[in-house]
């Protein structure tokens, strides 16, 4: 007797996911090995390995040795980071709003973050001269501003949301809008009483770079992002649940609230330390989770680990990009971004509408 369908098809599912998520680690090991050995000093990967055996001790490997441990190797590290953190607030943003359209920027996160920052540039000098205190101001204060304000921006449309303890959804994507349009018009304004050099540094914020990456600026992130990831998985189950509606979730034992607010802070902490780490990046949320569900299906358990992989990989790719297209200057980031996720998404949006098998 053969097996009942409803039973190969989770089978093959797994399988599936299994061999998604292997092949989509080891794409990770090639970008890194890619990204950390390509630029203007080009390194062969078998030097890379070796280096990182043998240490920098060999006199023939030092100079490598400076260039990747000092240069590039954190830079690699913070652009993984970041792309996951990206890609779970993606994935974790449409199975919460059960729309595979949705994007971390809807819970106004980035926005947030953003005009935080441009108060930073703009007024961060003047308010030290108003109080007579030496300046310039620190560069930490500009990450640490980003981050506070997508948390702020985060929690104060939870508190908008909420009503006599339930969240709502809805009311939070509306919000979201308003405040983005509140934000944006702000920024806006800080934009034009800007001088020469804050316009440069509030562009260059807003496209995004990882050109200031450091071994401390990953080690600011890191305890940001990597709890995000480690906690995500585990909210797999109530998102799979939530898709059948919030009633039904709860009928079937999931603490649907609990799932809301935890998702929105997950949401808020990893997209608020990737903009204050690397600036606003676009597309990498909303593609990459959209591919893969796609791909693997909707299944949350394995969409979310592997978002983080491809988020992380495709990230740390347009780095290496941005890196080569105008060699030796530097595009930023957010522009390759966009130049590449627009029309591939526009590509998966007709894929998915059409019921093409991608």
């Amino acid at each position: 007797m053969g097996e009942a369908p409803g039973r190969v098809r989770p089978a093959a599912a797994r399988r599936r996911g299994a061999l998604v998520l292997a092949g989509l680690a080891a794409l990770v090991i090639a970008v890194a090995l890619l990204s950390v050995g390509v630029g203007a000093i080009r390194i062969a990967p078998s030097r890379i390995l070796d280096l990182l055996v043998r240490g920098g001790s060999d006199p023939a490997l030092a100079r490598d040795a400076l260039v990747i441990l000092n240069i590039r190797l954190p830079r690699t590290l913070l652009g993984f980071l970041v792309g996951a953190g990206l890609a779970v607030s993606g994935a974790l943003m449409q199975g919460l709003f059960r729309n595979p359209l949705a994007d971390p920027a809807l819970v106004g996160v980035s926005a947030g973050a953003g005009l935080a920052a441009a108060v930073v540039i703009v007024l961060g000098d003047r308010l030290l001269q108003a109080l007579g205190l030496p300046g310039p101001l620190p560069y930490a204060v500009l990450p640490a501003a980003a981050f506070l304000g997508g948390l702020a921006a985060t929690l104060g449309l939870s508190l908008v949301a909420t009503r006599a303890g339930r969240t709502s959804v809805a009311t939070m994507l509306l919000a979201g809008i308003a405040l983005g349009a509140l934000t944006g018009a702000m920024t806006g304004l800080l934009v034009y009483a800007s001088d020469d050099r804050q316009l440069r540094d509030l562009t260059f914020w807003s496209l995004g770079s990882l050109g200031g990456a450091s071994w401390a600026k990953v080690a600011a992130t890191a305890p940001a992002i990597l709890p995000v990831l480690v906690a995500v998985p585990f909210l797999g189950r109530g998102l799979n649940a939530l898709v059948l509606g919030e009633a039904e979730a709860f009928h079937l034992g999931i603490p649907v609230e609990r799932l809301k607010r935890t998702a929105i802070l997950l949401v808020a902490v990893a997209v608020g330390a990737s903009v204050a780490a690397a600036g606003v990046i676009g597309f990498i949320g909303l593609v990459v989770p959209h591919a893969l569900r796609l791909l693997i299906g909707p299944e949350h358990r394995r969409l979310l680990p592997a978002s983080a992989l491809l988020g992380g990989a495709l990230l740390v790719l347009a780095d290496v990009a941005a890196r080569l297209v105008v060699a030796p200057a530097e595009l930023p980031i957010g522009i390759v971004t966009a130049l590449v996720g627009a029309p591939v998404f526009l590509w998966l949006l007709l894929a998915g509408t059409r019921g093409i098998d991608v």
